[in-house]
Protein backbone atom coordinates (compact mmCIF):
# COMPACT_ATOMS: atom_id res chain seq x y z
CA UNK A 1 0.00 0.00 0.00
CA UNK A 2 1.59 3.64 -1.33
CA UNK A 3 1.40 6.38 1.63
CA UNK A 4 2.40 9.45 1.37
CA UNK A 5 2.51 11.38 5.14
CA UNK A 6 2.83 15.45 4.53
CA UNK A 7 3.50 17.40 7.84
CA UNK A 8 4.98 20.90 9.32
CA UNK A 9 2.02 22.82 8.25
CA UNK A 10 1.06 25.80 10.52
CA UNK A 11 0.15 29.26 11.66
CA UNK A 12 3.01 31.34 10.91
CA UNK A 13 3.37 35.46 9.95
CA UNK A 14 4.28 36.67 7.00
CA UNK A 15 7.84 36.59 6.37
CA UNK A 16 8.37 33.55 8.40
CA UNK A 17 9.58 30.67 7.21
CA UNK A 18 7.83 26.50 7.44
CA UNK A 19 9.42 23.36 6.04
CA UNK A 20 6.83 20.86 5.29
CA UNK A 21 7.94 16.88 5.04
CA UNK A 22 6.45 13.95 2.75
CA UNK A 23 7.57 10.54 4.45
CA UNK A 24 6.73 8.29 1.95
CA UNK A 25 6.35 4.21 1.93
CA UNK A 26 4.87 1.13 0.02
CA UNK A 27 6.95 2.46 -3.97
CA UNK A 28 10.59 2.20 -4.36
CA UNK A 29 11.01 6.04 -3.77
CA UNK A 30 14.44 6.28 -5.81
CA UNK A 31 12.62 5.75 -8.61
CA UNK A 32 9.58 8.60 -8.63
CA UNK A 33 9.51 12.15 -9.08
CA UNK A 34 8.06 13.78 -6.50
CA UNK A 35 6.31 17.43 -6.64
CA UNK A 36 4.50 19.56 -4.04
CA UNK A 37 1.08 21.71 -5.36
CA UNK A 38 -1.37 23.68 -3.15
CA UNK A 39 -4.99 24.72 -3.07
CA UNK A 40 -5.78 27.99 -1.51
CA UNK A 41 -9.17 28.86 -0.43
CA UNK A 42 -11.53 29.03 -3.45
CA UNK A 43 -8.43 28.64 -5.84
CA UNK A 44 -7.67 25.58 -8.20
CA UNK A 45 -5.04 23.23 -7.05
CA UNK A 46 -1.58 24.81 -8.54
CA UNK A 47 1.52 22.82 -8.61
CA UNK A 48 4.46 24.42 -6.51
CA UNK A 49 7.76 22.86 -7.05
CA UNK A 50 8.54 19.51 -8.15
CA UNK A 51 11.99 17.43 -8.02
CA UNK A 52 13.59 14.65 -10.46
CA UNK A 53 14.32 11.00 -9.72
CA UNK A 54 17.71 10.68 -11.08
CA UNK A 55 19.34 13.98 -10.94
CA UNK A 56 16.77 15.90 -8.62
CA UNK A 57 16.41 18.58 -10.91
CA UNK A 58 14.06 20.87 -9.69
CA UNK A 59 11.49 23.34 -10.66
CA UNK A 60 9.31 25.65 -8.99
CA UNK A 61 5.70 27.82 -9.88
CA UNK A 62 6.03 31.75 -10.86
CA UNK A 63 5.14 32.59 -7.68
CA UNK A 64 7.24 30.89 -5.17
CA UNK A 65 10.89 30.89 -7.14
CA UNK A 66 13.22 32.14 -5.11
CA UNK A 67 11.24 31.85 -1.91
CA UNK A 68 10.43 28.14 -1.63
CA UNK A 69 13.12 24.85 -2.12
CA UNK A 70 12.24 21.27 -2.65
CA UNK A 71 14.68 18.54 -1.65
CA UNK A 72 14.61 15.06 -1.46
CA UNK A 73 16.22 12.02 1.25
CA UNK A 74 16.30 9.12 -0.24
CA UNK A 75 17.62 7.15 2.27
CA UNK A 76 14.72 8.25 4.54
CA UNK A 77 11.98 8.18 2.12
CA UNK A 78 11.18 11.63 2.31
CA UNK A 79 10.76 14.53 0.14
CA UNK A 80 11.13 18.05 1.95
CA UNK A 81 9.69 21.89 0.90
CA UNK A 82 11.52 24.82 2.64
CA UNK A 83 9.44 27.85 2.82
CA UNK A 84 10.71 31.31 3.88
CA UNK A 85 9.29 34.76 3.55
CA UNK A 86 5.77 33.16 3.42
CA UNK A 87 3.25 35.94 2.15
CA UNK A 88 -0.58 35.74 3.05
CA UNK A 89 -1.15 34.44 -0.68
CA UNK A 90 1.08 31.47 0.57
CA UNK A 91 -1.89 30.20 2.85
CA UNK A 92 -3.42 26.92 1.52
CA UNK A 93 -3.58 23.39 1.89
CA UNK A 94 -0.12 21.54 0.57
CA UNK A 95 -0.05 18.08 -1.30
CA UNK A 96 2.74 16.00 -1.84
CA UNK A 97 2.58 13.54 -4.83
CA UNK A 98 4.64 10.57 -6.29
CA UNK A 99 5.15 10.90 -10.18
CA UNK A 100 6.13 7.21 -12.48
CA UNK A 101 4.82 7.66 -15.97
CA UNK A 102 1.04 6.95 -15.47
CA UNK A 103 1.20 6.04 -11.78
CA UNK A 104 0.47 9.21 -9.06
CA UNK A 105 -0.01 9.24 -5.71
CA UNK A 106 -1.25 11.58 -3.68
CA UNK A 107 -0.74 12.36 -0.12
CA UNK A 108 -4.13 13.85 2.46
CA UNK A 109 -1.87 17.16 2.73
CA UNK A 110 -1.04 19.73 5.07
CA UNK A 111 -2.67 22.93 6.29
CA UNK A 112 -0.05 26.02 5.80
CA UNK A 113 -1.88 29.15 7.57
CA UNK A 114 -0.26 32.55 6.92
CA UNK A 115 -1.56 35.45 8.74
CA UNK A 116 -1.07 38.21 11.15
Amino acid sequence: QVRLVESGGGLVQPGGSLRLSCVVSGLTFENYAFNWHRQGPGKERELVAAIGSALHSAAYGDAVRGRFTISRDNGKNTVYLEMNDLKDEDTAVYFCSAVLLQNRYWGQGTQVTVSS
